[in-house]
Formats: structure tokens, sequence, C-alpha cells
């Protein structure tokens, strides 16, 4: 994790960087994602797809805005989620949570024969939509 922490702080202080910084990743990604977002207060905005979450007492540290991916048929990353949900809400952290019916862990992985293609495009289309105008789509959320 110390990695991905030093990694952020030499991104966002590279002179061709703007000094913002966002995070995406998938499995084990969405899990380092989850971590970024309790660790970097300044985090622009965080979307993990299908990723362990960090333990509900992490929550209150997220500032970031959330789009959170899962999963229908993922019972170990399914458990997890209904506490540190209820520990963000609790917390007043801004997050959507998109869960796609009839979904495989690795929904998104087109090397796999989980892959969901209707249910990655629409995934990758509310990241589009997020990355661009996280405020908006926090009020407005897309239709499924």
């Amino acid at each position: 994790m110390e990695d991905f922490l030093a990694a952020s702080h030499w991104l966002k202080s590279r002179p061709d960087a703007t000094g913002q910084l966002g995070a995406v990743g998938f499995c084990y990604g969405g899990g380092i994602v989850h971590q970024l977002a309790a660790r970097l207060p300044d985090l622009g905005a965080a979307v993990p797809f299908y990723g362990n979450t960090p333990a509900p007492s992490e929550a209150a540290k997220v500032k970031a805005p959330l789009l959170v991916h899962l999963a229908s048929i993922d019972e170990r990353i399914n458990a997890a989620w209904p506490a540190y949900e209820d520990a963000l809400k609790a917390a007043g952290a801004t997050s959507a949570v998109h869960q796609y019916a009839g979904t495989q862990h690795g929904f998104n992985n087109d090397t796999t024969p989980r892959c969901d293609a209707a249910a990655a495009g629409l995934a990758w289309e509310k990241h589009g939509i997020f990355q661009n105008q996280p405020e908006k789509w926090m009020r407005s959320p897309c239709a499924p």
C-alpha cells in the first residue's frame, strides 16, 4: 500500500501534472482504490470495480466521491459491502453503487468467460460520465 501512496504523491508533484488525482481499479486494484480513498484526503475521485473494502471504521476518512461497481454474483466482495456502505453513509461520504444483475466478479475482464460485455459497457459509460462531471453525476445518476 505504501508504494501506491508514494506513487500518488509523485504523480501529483510532477510539473506536467495538474495536481489532481483520481483512481480506478479492478479486483485487487479495486481494493487498492478503496484504500486510497480512505488514506488520501485530497483524492479527487475513486472508482473501484468489485474490490475489497477497508474496515467500516475507515469510512469516515473517505473524502473523495466514490463510484462503486459490484457484480451480483460475488459472495466474498458483496458480504463486506453492506457494513461499509452503512459506514460511508453515516460518515456523510458521497457514493453511488451499481450492482449488475447476473454478473460475476471480473465481469469487465474480457479475458475470462465471466466477462459480460453489456454490463461492462454500462459500467464504463457510468465511469466516463462520473470522470467528466462527478458533481453533476452524483446528484443525478445515470439510468441503468
